[in-house]
């Protein structure tokens, strides 16, 4: 019954994640969008620094952006701000419920390092706070006032902490980590500095003062911040269905990859907003795809070559590694059912999912997550040959 309490609560957290996203990731593309589409008031208007006029749903719209702030301020004022919090409590909670809770096979990866999964729990918060400590530490240094060079340290820093969380934690998990990280960051932008400014300034233009420029500055800043990264952060949210990603060899110098395309396809539209049209972006973002999925096609085991394997041969391995979880009634503690439906206890399921097991177990290595059963190079060789000479639709049938 705990594991399907579980259950519930992972779906439940992951539809309210995707919905507050969505909503986030909407009003924040949207208000980027708006700053860099923004014309000169025609005629001029004291203390508006840009306007823009569109058209949506049928009606015109007239939106107008004041240097610092109007002269008086409104009785109704919109914050935007729950959006971004929702989708990081939800985020977060989901994580807890998915990883934290299954540290020893969605965290721990004992090929990688074999620590405790109370430990690993651990590294993982602390590596979320020491995240935003040192990113807002760079924004409020004298880096911080050119963002050119605080993009570059940035993307830097998030180069280490992809290779750093590949030496701690499983593929899976350290695209996870580093995804709930930057997450962290964007979400902390909101609360503990474009919202705090924004209250500022409020409080100021309320005891009839003028605002401080300053923290519209900083709002400004981190809000581009944010704009930059949600296309990686939302890669990472699907990276889970793929596992030719998080399961390559080096799949920290894919996440890299995947933050510099998601960043190059941002730019693209930035200045697409602000009627900037650069044409090559848009070619190198995609070239730099096909460069990517060129450079990790997944290759087979050594020790494959030459072998032969029969059904029953796979049928033992299976039986000894994976049908703990993949079994009308799993015994691996915390599955009420088998992941994905997928059930591997007879011969002919394990030939109807053959390419699933090749994919997960052979290429992409990541099945059995953490490798908790401890599935041997040779095991996964049988499996290999299997698939090459004798699975259905691959040779000579599944005999």
């Amino acid at each position: 019954m705990e594991a399907y309490l579980l259950d519930w609560a992972s779906l439940l957290l992951r539809w309210l994640h995707v919905i507050a996203g969505i909503v986030w990731i909407g009003a924040s593309f949207y208000f980027v969008a708006l700053d860099n589409s923004l014309d000169p008031p025609n005629p001029p208007k004291k203390g508006v620094l840009g306007e823009n006029w569109s058209i949506h749903g049928g009606g015109f719209y007239h939106k107008q952006k004041y240097v610092v702030a109007p002269d008086r301020l409104p009785e109704r004022l919109h914050w935007f701000k729950w959006e971004a919090y929702w989708t990081w409590i939800s985020g977060f909670a989901l994580f807890v419920v998915a990883y934290y809770l299954h540290a020893e096979t969605m965290l721990v990866d004992r090929a990688v390092l074999d620590i405790a999964p109370s430990t690993a729990v651990l590294a993982s918060l602390g590596l979320i706070v020491a995240a935003w400590l040192v990113y807002d530490g760079l924004c409020r240094s004298p880096l911080g006032r050119h963002d050119g060079w605080l993009a570059l340290v940035g993307f830097v820093l998030i180069a280490l902490a992809a290779w750093g969380c590949a030496q701690l934690f499983g593929g899976r998990g350290a695209y996870l980590q580093v995804g709930v990280m930057v997450g962290t960051i964007m979400v902390a932008n909101v609360a503990m500095v474009i919202i705090p400014g924004q209250k500022k300034m409020v409080a100021a233009m309320s005891a009839g003062e003028v605002p401080d420029p300053k923290y519209g500055r900083w709002g400004k800043q981190r809000s581009v911040h944010n704009n930059y990264v949600t296309l990686p952060v939302v890669f990472i949210m699907l990276s889970g269905h793929y596992p030719m990603t998080y399961g390559h060899p080096q799949a920290w110098a894919v996440l890299v990859a995947v933050f510099l395309i998601g960043g190059v396809v941002r730019h693209y539209f930035n200045r697409r907003n602000a009627g900037q049209t650069i044409a090559w972006l848009p070619a190198a973002a995609a070239a730099m795809v096909v460069v990517l999925a060129a450079l990790i096609v997944p290759r087979a085991p050594e020790g494959s070559a030459g072998r032969t394997a029969t059904i029953a041969d796979v049928q033992q391995v299976i039986a000894l590694r994976c049908q703990s979880c993949h079994a009308a009634a799993p015994t691996q503690p915390g599955f009420v059912q088998p992941p994905g439906g997928i059930m591997l206890d007879t011969p002919e399921r394990i030939a109807q999912f053959a390419q699933k097991i090749h994919q997960q177990t052979v290429l992409a290595k990541v099945m059995p997550p953490g490798n908790l059963t401890g599935i041997t190079d040779d095991e996964r060789a049988i499996i290999a040959a299997w698939y090459r000479d004798a699975a259905p639709g691959r040779g000579r049938g599944g005999s």
